[in-house]
């Protein structure tokens, strides 16, 4: 990109450097543009098969509503919300299949340029940054491979250290000012008796210095809360997703970062969501380091550090550790993420451990299911093949499958489904000769 000076624009003269046929892209979380979106709808009726590229989106977004029927605008999304779920189930939106680390490689690899980028930033500092803030993820990249860039500042954005969040005005075409805009909050997901016994079991497993990578849902963040109160020190955190869990163990002495192998004194993540008091406590912050997800996520970068625990939610898991966390049959209803590459590295690093965290049942309605199942639900998705799958936690125990054969495999796993649904487990296994005969 040759010498630019960022020009102060009007959300409306933006959206005008739009035309039908752009791929525009929209980033990641807190980074999708909102005056910008806001504007670009109001141009729905003169525009047509717009691409409207984005991930993780925590707020509606105007060019969906003012177009229910995709006539105008088409969204694709790397890792689904629940808001990008429901217009997914309403036809309005495409899921793009990837490994969250390699998004940076398949912009710069694979992805045509870009006609306009908008991205939330901060404000522009004394020395000519734009901070990416909370959402460093793949922006980089993603605007390297962009035409036109466009910015959209709010004060509500903190300022996050990291060596490669933010932009300079000189690679900036123009900029919207949305003064104190506020950022969505995102509160923690609740902890109820299930989680916590999942969390007990884990965190017994959890030892001093050990790096932690924390996914979002309510066992993460129950592993978080009882970390607060158990008897180890000096942890540290690489980790993609920073959360308010995260947050609680900074602030409760426990995490120190000292004992990690690479970023030192340093708790590492790509983004951040949470509430305001986790937004504030990151701005400004020389103890926390914003990177690009190619550095928090590929495996051989998670393995450099000692002792990672990686600790993920899946929905579904059959008797050969095939673990199906981002589809509900042919319903996407997340993403592949990170939780793939963290398995992996946690399991590469010296001492590592990856636990995949689940109920033993879910209820659709009045009908109860069992989570561990003989066979997948047709449609589902493998999120982490079985032979990545190291851990495996139900309320009802922990069980380890690495090294194990495919029998061995479902009996453990069988030892830690509800109670209620062993015999027809352990039936079905022996039917489909997932336990051979003979075998005891």
């Amino acid at each position: 990109m040759g010498a630019k000076k960022a020009q102060p624009v009007t959300e409306a003269q933006a959206a005008a450097l739009v035309k039908s046929g752009d791929w525009v892209d929209y980033g990641f979380g807190l980074a999708q543009p909102d005056a910008f979106d806001r504007a670009l709808a109001a141009r729905a009726a003169e525009l047509e098969q717009v691409r409207i590229r984005s991930a993780l989106t925590v707020r509606p977004r105007a060019v969906l509503q003012a177009d229910p029927e995709a006539e105008h605008f088409l969204w694709f999304n790397w890792h689904f919300s629940s808001y990008d779920r429901k217009q997914h189930d309403a036809g309005r939106c495409n899921y793009i299949p990837m490994n969250f680390g390699e998004a940076p490689s398949y912009y710069r690899r694979f992805i045509d340029p870009i006609s306009v980028a908008c991205i939330k930033t901060a404000p522009m500092d004394s020395q000519g940054y734009f901070n990416f803030g909370c959402s460093t993820t793949y922006l980089r990249a993603m605007i390297e491979r962009s035409r036109t860039i466009i910015v959209e500042t709010t004060e509500a954005m903190p300022r996050v250290p990291g060596p490669d969040n933010a932009i300079h005005a000189r690679d900036v075409d123009f900029v919207i000012d949305d003064g104190t805009s506020p950022l969505a909050e995102i509160g923690a997901a609740p902890s109820g008796d299930v989680e916590r016994q999942v969390a007990q079991l884990i965190a017994a497993e959890i030892e001093d210095g050990a790096c932690l990578q924390i996914g979002i849902g309510g066992m993460p963040n129950a592993v978080c809360s009882l970390l607060r109160h158990a008897n180890v020190r000096d942890l540290g955190i690489h980790t993609e997703m920073f959360v308010d869990g995260i947050a609680d163990l900074i602030e409760a002495g426990i995490v120190t970062n000292a004992r990690k192998q690479m970023d030192v004194g340093r708790s590492v993540f790509s983004f951040a969501l949470g509430s305001g008091r986790l937004y504030r406590m990151i701005d400004g912050n020389q103890a926390v380091s914003a990177c690009p997800v190619d550095y928090t996520n590929l495996p051989h970068n998670i393995a450099r550090n000692h002792k990672v625990v990686s600790i993920n939610n899946t929905t579904q898991i059959d008797l050969q550790g095939q673990a199906a966390s981002e589809s509900c049959g042919n319903r996407h209803v997340s993403g592949t993420g990170g939780q793939l590459q963290f398995v992996r590295g946690a399991y590469a690093s010296e001492g590592g451990k990856s636990f995949l965290c689940l109920s033993s049942t879910f209820s659709k309605g009045a009908v109860r299911e069992s989570r561990i199942v003989a066979t997948l639900t047709p449609g589902n998705i493998v999120t982490t093949p079985r032979t990545d799958t190291m851990y495996v936690v139900t309320e009802f125990g922990i069980v380890n499958l690495k090294g194990k054969s495919v029998a061995e495999r479902a009996v453990a796993l069988i030892s830690i489904a509800h109670p209620d649904y062993r015999e027809e487990l352990e039936r079905e296994a022996r039917q489909k000769n997932i336990i051979p005969k003979g075998y005891r």
